[in-house]
């Protein structure tokens, strides 16, 4: 188990580089940059560990879940789906800052991040495997949300080595990694829970496996140095509680980095939670209909955002500027929103889905990088990015109040969702300008 040391060491003994890994200076101290095979070996852990950790969310949560309720209760089976993932939202919403400033303190002889990648890893698969068997509501809601903490455990810490080990000038093409990972996993989840309907215990078996796989396959692939000689300050809750506090004036562009995520992923998840409805309402299909192009949008957006994420990633790194990309990473995003607005047909909605899945994709690749480049400290990297997160994990839990509202304001009007949507995704590119540490 981990231990979070009271004691504070003078100082932090050094290892000598060697041809896959580099360390940074003692000042810099929490860091271990990785370069050649290493590195590429790192991206690929990343790539592939995200796509099993956002397949099992997908899967588990578009397809099982939901097929797991009506098997329980068809009559209630939506209002039971609304209790098992409004409560799981709730546990989750701050699991990952936690995780991540624990891990900023964690002290054992593997190093901080890689306690909790196992235990969430192969904590998280184990109880997604156990899913299949809960006998009741109550018991299902109480192994998921148990499960979701334990995933969300083992996601923090895949946030934090890219900070940990990437050099500055590789993290857009890192993070781009972890962008085609989610995208992908998110696709092919829903893809291989949808065909696993009869038999939702193998896919949670597929599921759970996997993860529990892909966590020990990361920490042996990509082994960590001790941090037990690691400086740390003494532990005291009332301290550890008020660190999450990063105060804007002081640290104005992390304000700024989070004010954009929080306002992105609330213009863009208004779109992406009602696409069904958006299908059947606005573009007027049968539901049958609209399952079909549901998966076609998918697989464009797919499609489309991996190459974003690896083109622009890329180029971001190259020419040494993030602002640049997420500006207009935002404005090609607010531009495929607007498509639909003017024209309610299916070639629109395909249109809108490469356009955004481009934009969204050099967006999420680029801000991460970002984000890393405008922490306050490289010593609480798995805090202070687990915050960050928090700016995507509120907007998609408010997202459906929201486009619920609007509905209700503009009698069902679906163009409502399409501007408010636009109107956030090029107001997030305002908030990026006044950030000054990064070009």
């Amino acid at each position: 188990m981990p231990k979070f040391s009271d004691e504070s060491v003078a100082s932090v003994p050094t290892a000598s580089p060697t041809t896959e890994s580099a360390q940074l200076p003692v000042s810099a101290g929490l860091s271990q940059i990785v370069s050649g095979a290493a590195r590429t070996r790192l991206m690929v852990s990343l790539l592939v560990s995200n796509v099993f950790l956002f397949a099992t969310y997908a899967g588990v949560i578009v397809i099982l879940l939901p097929q797991q309720m009506a098997e329980l209760d068809p009559v209630n089976k939506v209002a039971n789906l609304a209790i098992v993932t409004a409560t799981s939202s709730l546990f989750t919403l701050f699991a990952q800052p936690i995780v991540g400033a624990f891990s900023d303190r964690t002290r054992t002889r593997l190093g901080r991040r890689t306690p909790w990648l196992l235990v969430g890893g192969v904590g998280g698969g184990l109880l997604t495997i156990v899913l299949q068997f809960a006998p009741g509501i109550f018991w299902i809601t109480a192994v998921w949300v148990l499960a979701q903490m334990l995933l969300n455990a083992f996601q923090a810490p895949l946030s934090a080595v890219i900070a940990d080990r990437i050099a500055a000038n590789g993290r857009a093409t890192a993070s781009a990694f972890v962008g085609v990972g989610t995208s992908v996993g998110g696709t092919f989840g829903v893809v291989i829970a949808g065909q696993l309907l009869a038999q939702i215990g193998v896919g949670y078996w597929i599921f759970g496996t996997g993860v529990i796989l892909v966590s020990i396959f990361f920490v042996l692939a990509n082994r960590d140095r001790s941090s037990e000689q690691l400086p740390v300050a003494p532990f005291s809750w009332p301290a550890f509680a008020k660190s999450f506090w990063i105060s804007p004036r002081k640290h104005p562009d992390y304000a700024w980095a989070f004010a954009g995520r929080f306002v992105m992923i609330l213009g863009y998840q208004g779109v992406q939670a009602y696409q069904f409805y958006i299908l059947t309402d606005h573009i007027k299909l049968s539901a049958e209909a609209a399952g079909g192009v549901a998966g076609i949008l998918s697989l464009c957006s797919m499609v489309t955002l991996v190459v974003g994420t690896l083109v622009f990633g890329r180029l971001s790194d190259k020419l040494g500027r993030r602002k640049v990309f997420v500006f207009t990473a935002s404005v090609v995003m607010a531009l495929g929103i607007a498509i639909p607005l003017f024209s309610p047909t299916v070639s629109a909605m395909i249109a809108f889905a490469l356009v955004v899945g481009i934009g969204y994709g050099a967006y999420m690749a680029v801000d991460v990088a970002l984000m890393i480049d405008v922490l306050p400290s490289q010593g609480d990297v798995g805090k202070d990015l687990g915050v960050l997160n928090v700016a995507t994990n509120i907007p998609q839990a408010i997202t459906p109040v929201v486009a619920a509202t609007l509905l209700a304001v503009f009698s069902g009007n679906y163009a409502s969702i399409f501007g408010f949507a636009a109107l956030m995704v090029i107001l997030s590119s305002v908030f990026v300008l006044p950030i000054r540490s990064v070009k």
